[in-house]
């Protein structure tokens, strides 16, 4: 089985002792690591680049982040494809404006609402980990983790 932990929308200028605290307890022994954008600062990029990483950059981020990551990118994990994609606009309708920018695909991972999500639609899971830390410290924050093996199954995690 495959498992791949993903965060999104840390928003944080500098790697902190809680984004540290997040990798060691629920992301360092993943298969796979995905972000799907607003990092804000590339020193996060750099620390969550470690073994099997993916990102996308998010409406928030800096140039020097943004040069360095797609606005979309399609991932083989196991027997999945996975589309991952920050988002636009309001948080209502996010899930129609990001469908038609993947064709093919049995996952599409994305940010940008800071709303965890997980569910189907039409066959694809759409999955969102909501955000892990640094926008709102008051909460709720949350990951999610995707684990594949001959389908996938989804679960966010409260942190």
């Amino acid at each position: 089985m495959l498992k791949i932990g993903v965060i999104s929308d840390t928003h944080l200028k500098k790697v902190t002792q809680g984004l540290e605290e997040i990798y060691r307890k629920y992301l360092r022994n993943m298969d796979m690591i995905l972000h799907a954008g607003d990092f804000v600062s590339v020193k996060v990029v750099e620390f969550l680049d470690q073994g099997d990483f993916h990102g996308v950059y998010g409406n928030m981020d800096p140039p020097d982040v943004i040069s360095m990551l797609p606005e979309k990118k399609v991932i083989e994990a196991g027997s999945q494809r996975i589309g991952l994609i920050h988002g636009w606009g309001p948080a209502e309708g996010i899930e129609d404006r990001i469908w038609n920018k993947f064709s093919d695909v049995d996952i599409i991972v994305y940010g940008h609402s800071h709303s965890p999500a997980n569910h189907a639609k039409e066959g694809v899971l759409l999955f969102n980990p909501g955000t892990a830390i640094g926008y709102d410290m008051s909460g709720p924050h949350s990951i999610g983790i995707l684990e594949i093996d001959e389908t996938v199954r989804g679960k966010i995690v409260d942190i």
